[in-house]
């Protein structure tokens, strides 16, 4: 399967629009079948129990919500990406976190009024009921899950743990699903209205478990991924090539990343997403990594013929999202990878690539770029040095435009140190560059 480039899309809808109106339309769909809910149940006990009501129906949407952005439903995570996505699920947690706590106020404050007795003595109560202790029970993990994600304490933690410790949202949406189920004026206030939660919360569901559990497993399963060769490019990088059976049917582009696990050389909780340094021509995969944690470092050690488990491939870092004939390809240290394997799908020499490194010696698989834009009439401006040694920064407005005088007129593909994304991304702003023209993607889990 020989790596293609996707036509330029122009004057249409880009896909990255289209998924952001389908989401969007699902949304606005589904708060209005809510909002029909909420208001043909009639009212509660009390004005604020109805408010309560109102927004514990929103919380269960949210849930619902929340789920889809992390079921790496692969329509979406290809014309989104994963760390838009991620970020967006970020966001609705926190809306979600208030709302609950919004509503199991309102609840004790309603039920307190209704008996005229203190919140702490209606509390005590309510806890003394099931479909209320369940409800408690749920606020509380999204209480903790919540705070784990505060930037503050998130750094502080492993991604493992961090990720361990957030597996309890999925025990607080079983809680908050039974919960709703045994609510009656909630779940069944109608034929219509239990269909509907029934159908969404298996269809949210579903798309988790199909998404996280059922395609990562029936892939490897079918595809039987093994490690064919583990080649040292420096003192601390490593690309590690991986085979299996029917690769030519994997939906694997250039410019994504796979989460990869080495089940027998690390514990299997041991994660790490790497790009693929090569454009999957269905013969293997390879991945390409610098050596900065022990799991990375442990790379280079890997068996020859080891299982391999690969999830993926995930990412919107393609030419999927093309909107002009002329590229730019940005890279820095090891975010050449991406932009390596997007090199053989370019057909045309139509393209520039800058690469910033501290010296040449740093530059990874520069001999494979260097080929590649050689073969293909391409432009490659290799940057080294540091940004303060003088002279005008490369990645400076100033910068760009001299050694790119079209930036405008070109799609520009940015990979590198969050700290040079960021860079080149106000730059490109500021020479007003298109949005749409912009395409970078951070590859991380969180």
């Amino acid at each position: 399967m020989a790596a293609t480039s996707n036509p330029v899309h122009r004057g249409t809808v880009l896909p990255v629009d289209a998924a952001r109106w389908a989401m969007w339309t699902f949304v606005i769909v589904n708060v209005v079948i809510v909002e029909a809910l909420f208001v043909s149940a009639g009212s509660g006990k009390n004005g604020v129990l109805t408010v309560a009501k109102f927004f514990g129906l929103h919380a269960a949407l949210l849930m619902l919500f929340q789920l889809l952005l992390v079921a790496r439903l692969p329509w979406l995570d290809r014309r989104i990406g994963m760390d838009r996505l991620t970020v967006w699920h970020r966001w609705v947690g926190f809306s979600l976190l208030w709302t609950v706590l919004t509503h199991a106020t309102l609840v004790v404050l309603g039920y307190a009024t209704l008996d005229d007795a203190s919140m702490g003595k209606t509390f005590v109560a309510l806890s003394g009921v099931v479909a209320s202790l369940l409800g408690m029970w749920a606020a509380g993990f999204i209480l903790v899950i919540a705070v784990l994600s505060t930037r503050s304490l998130r750094r502080r933690l492993r991604y493992e743990v961090w990720h361990g410790l957030h597996l309890l949202l999925y025990v607080a949406l079983g809680l908050a699903f039974v919960h709703q189920l045994e609510e009656t004026t909630t779940f069944t206030s109608s034929a219509f209205a239990e269909a509907y939660w029934w159908i969404l919360w298996l269809f949210s569901f579903g798309a988790l478990l199909t998404g996280r559990v059922a395609m990562p497993l029936w892939r490897n399963a079918y595809h039987r991924f093994r490690v064919a060769a583990v080649v040292p490019e420096s003192d601390n990088v490593v690309s590690v090539y991986v085979t299996g059976r029917h690769l030519d049917k994997l939906p694997a582009r250039a410019g994504q990343f796979c989460i990869w696990r080495f089940p027998g050389h690390n514990h299997w909780w041991l994660a790490n997403p790497f790009s693929l340094s090569a454009a999957p021509g269905g013969q293997g995969l390879r991945l390409t990594a610098k050596a900065v944690g022990s799991a990375s470092a442990g790379l280079r050690d890997v068996p020859v013929g080891s299982r391999a488990f690969v999830e993926g491939p995930y990412g919107a870092f393609t030419s999927l999202h093309r909107t002009r004939p002329g590229n730019l390809l940005i890279a820095g240290g090891v975010g050449i990878t991406p932009v390596r394997a997007m090199l053989e799908e370019e057909t045309t020499g139509d393209f520039v690539v800058l690469y910033r490194v501290r010296s040449e010696a740093d530059a990874v698989l520069l001999d494979e770029v260097r080929h590649l834009i050689a073969l293909r009439g391409g432009r490659l401006h290799l940057l080294t040095g540091r940004t303060g040694d003088g002279g005008t920064p490369p990645f400076s407005p100033d910068g760009l435009r001299q050694l790119v005088p079209d930036v405008t007129d070109r799609d520009v593909y940015v990979c590198g140190p969050p700290a040079m994304t960021a860079a080149v991304l106000s730059s490109l702003r500021e020479l007003r560059v298109p949005a749409r023209q912009v395409h970078s993607e951070k590859f991380g889990l969180a």
